[in-house]
């Protein structure tokens, strides 16, 4: 799991930024088209830039904060502290590793004439999309154990429908390149799997069965 990690996001992630740094013409062509595209119709149509405002500030960085600070608690008083600290370790790295990646990239936000929302910082990668991503993952890896066997799969859509809207709603309101936003699936999707691995690996050194992914991070977390 490490291993594939380390290659889901080397891979792609290396060649978006390439792309990037070098400011392929390409590149630049298709994020400027979906951007403008997509803010045509953002200024055309007030309810869905509403919504997607809506959408952008509940899942902000504050945002995710505030929904996975109870979930810690939570899992401190059902005496799970090694679950406390994944989660709590896997959000705030995932941040620090964002910020960092944003530093050494350096790419501007896009520039658009009568602009439905603004956004400080740098562009590359989305940041909304990656906290998304690895939030969203954390909440179905810590709470597969008490759901049904068939309910589990359709967790993993819900969760990956959430996030394909958090970064949607990140380019439709003019703030992020495509390019951003799918860099910031990657990195989340890869850091939330290495660190999956290193809970994994854990268990392991503490003498507990590793179990599957399909079954959460700690099947005994569930209500016997």
């Amino acid at each position: 799991m490490a291993f594939a990690a380390i290659f889901l996001a080397a891979v792609p992630f290396g060649v978006l930024t390439a792309l990037v740094v070098t400011n392929s013409p390409d590149l630049l062509a298709v994020d400027r088209h979906v951007a403008v595209t997509l803010h045509g119709y953002a200024l055309d149509h007030p309810t869905f830039t509403h919504l997607m405002r809506g959408v952008s500030a509940a899942f902000s960085a504050i945002g995710w904060w505030i929904i996975l600070m109870p979930v810690v608690c939570w899992l401190l008083l059902r005496r799970r502290p090694r679950l406390a600290v994944f989660v709590t370790v896997t959000a705030l790295g995932s941040s620090l590793l964002n910020g960092l990646i944003k530093t050494t990239v350096h790419r501007a936000r896009p520039h658009l004439a009568d602009p439905v929302a603004t956004a400080v910082g740098k562009s590359f990668p989305s940041g909304h999309t990656q906290a998304a991503t690895v939030g969203f993952g954390l909440l179905v890896l810590v709470f597969l154990p008490f759901l049904p066997p068939r309910a589990r799969p359709w967790a993993w859509v819900a969760a990956g429908f959430m996030v394909a809207l958090v970064g949607f709603s990140r380019i439709a309101l003019g703030v992020h390149y495509l390019t951003d936003v799918v860099a910031g699936l990657v990195i989340g999707a890869a850091w939330l799997l290495a660190m999956t691995a290193a809970f994994a690996a854990w268990r392991h050194e503490l003498h507990r069965p590793v179990v599957p992914i399909t079954e959460g991070l700690e099947p005994e977390t569930e209500v016997r």
